[in-house]
């Protein structure tokens, strides 16, 4: 195989327990946080390039051209820093964008051999199953582990990891400031009502949600919303499943549906749920569908949440 020629190359290791959407640009205090090793230089950036956090190190020799995405999250942020002519293959879950290489790839369950197929010289995964990755260092491919974030600051530290890694250092800082800058003017005048909006985030028809200690509950938080489901995670999971009894009661302001796609949820709908037509949030309107698939990642397109989640508190009228 050509890659055995070219994978000379320490197989690449980033840690599932810190990366997520990267560190924001150098000058902003969190872009080295995590990496160590060659500093790329401004807009292509130099190799070899190593990167490092806290399950090991990960080196590349030479910008890669044959990169293999097995995350929807990551292939989102690889097209945005301006290295989606680099990716050759993407997982059957990437969907956007459109362009991208969409291939039978599982993200959930991969393949060592069909991965291997591809002659990759960088794989990025946000899930490590099993010995996935171990194997594939055994082949000499460097990988790119980039958990799913918990907050902002994990995520733009992905971002910047994977712009040294791939040699667009500029695309990843110019994607983080958008992110920055966007989020920024989404929060920017808010209402102040009387008291704190409560809301209730919605993954499933089952009532599983996501509490404020999740990444999606850091980003509505600095929104001034408080969530109705922090009280019933008795278990410190993050994502509890609410009793119909509990979320009656706890009585949401507003309510963010993010299973929109997967399970047809709407505001007409959960109308017609048993008990929720004496929901405030559905009386007064302020049920609010969001798209399934930024809902549930931590690239780019985290802006476009935090305005949607912005504008309903927006629709709110001050007390």
């Amino acid at each position: 195989m050509r890659a055995s020629l070219r994978r000379v190359a320490p197989a690449l290791v980033a840690l599932t327990a810190t990366a997520v959407v990267l560190a924001g640009c150098g000058s902003s205090g969190s872009g080295d946080k995590g990496t160590s090793g060659a500093s790329a230089s401004a807009g292509a950036g130099s190799f070899p390039v190593t990167v490092k956090g806290t399950a090991g190190s990960v080196t590349v020799d030479a910008r890669p051209t044959h990169i293999v995405s097995l995350s929807p999250t990551t292939t989102e942020m690889l097209y945005s820093i301006g290295a989606g002519g680099q990716v050759k293959a993407v997982d059957d879950q990437s969907d956007y964008p459109a362009k991208a290489p969409r291939t039978k790839l599982s993200g959930f369950k991969p393949n060592v051999e069909a991965i291997a197929g591809y002659d990759p010289d960088l794989v990025v995964l946000s899930y490590s199953s099993g010995d996935v990755v171990k194997s594939l260092q055994k082949l000499k491919i460097p990988v790119y582990v980039a958990a799913a974030a918990t907050t902002l600051d994990d995520s733009y530290r992905e971002i910047t990891d994977l712009g040294r890694l791939t040699g667009h250092t500029d695309g990843a800082a110019s994607t983080v400031r958008k992110m920055k800058s966007g989020i920024a003017k989404a929060e920017q005048g808010l209402p102040k009502p009387g008291t704190k909006l409560s809301y209730y985030y919605e993954l499933d028809p089952q009532l599983h949600t996501a509490t404020s200690k999740t990444f999606v509950g850091s980003l509505l938080t600095p929104l001034g919303l408080t969530n109705v489901a922090d009280k019933a995670d008795k278990g410190h999971t993050g994502y509890p499943q609410l009793s119909k009894e509990y979320l009656i009661e706890a009585n949401p302001d507003l309510v963010f549906l993010a299973d929109t796609k997967c399970c047809a949820a709407s505001a007409a709908a959960v109308a017609k749920r048993p008990g929720w037509s004496t929901l405030t949030a559905v009386k007064d309107k302020h049920v609010y569908g969001l798209n399934d698939d930024v809902a549930s990642r931590w690239g780019p397109r985290v802006v476009q949440l935090v305005q949607a989640a912005a504008n309903a508190v927006r629709a709110v009228p001050a007390t």
